[in-house]
């Protein structure tokens, strides 16, 4: 049996430019996506932070140390520059494999510039004191 589990994800990075004319994707600054182990053309799933608008398109590498992060077409309706963004992708994995799974986090400064890499544990509900 094969489960779809959470594969890595572009925390909190703040959306450059949406173009509703481009045909469509969304371009990741090409160190955000190695970071990330976001391959050209993978599905990625993008979560706005500042809607709660949710889409899923495909991924294009941008300018190395641009830190650009450019919605394209439809769904520059949905998503705008400005905006802060999680940027996730998935991966289908085998049932040995899924018990000593870790997701890839990147977590970026306000210029979308990697500011750390590393695992995400499952921890539970955070709670507020």
């Amino acid at each position: 049996m094969r489960r779809s589990l959470f594969k890595s994800k572009i925390h909190r990075a703040r959306v450059t430019q949406a173009d509703v004319d481009y045909e469509g994707s969304v371009t990741i600054d090409a160190n955000l996506m190695e970071a990330a182990d976001i391959l050209p053309y993978e599905r990625v799933h993008v979560w706005d932070i500042t809607r709660g608008t949710r889409l899923e398109t495909y991924a294009i590498r941008g300018e190395a140390n641009s830190g650009v992060i450019c919605i394209n077409g439809a769904a520059a309706r949905l998503v705008h520059a400005g905006d802060l963004v999680i940027i996730a992708t998935f991966a289908e994995v085998e049932e040995p494999d899924t018990r000593h799974w870790k997701p890839r986090v990147v977590l970026v400064d306000d210029n979308n510039r990697v500011r750390s890499v590393g695992v995400d544990e499952v921890a539970g509900p955070k709670r507020r004191t």
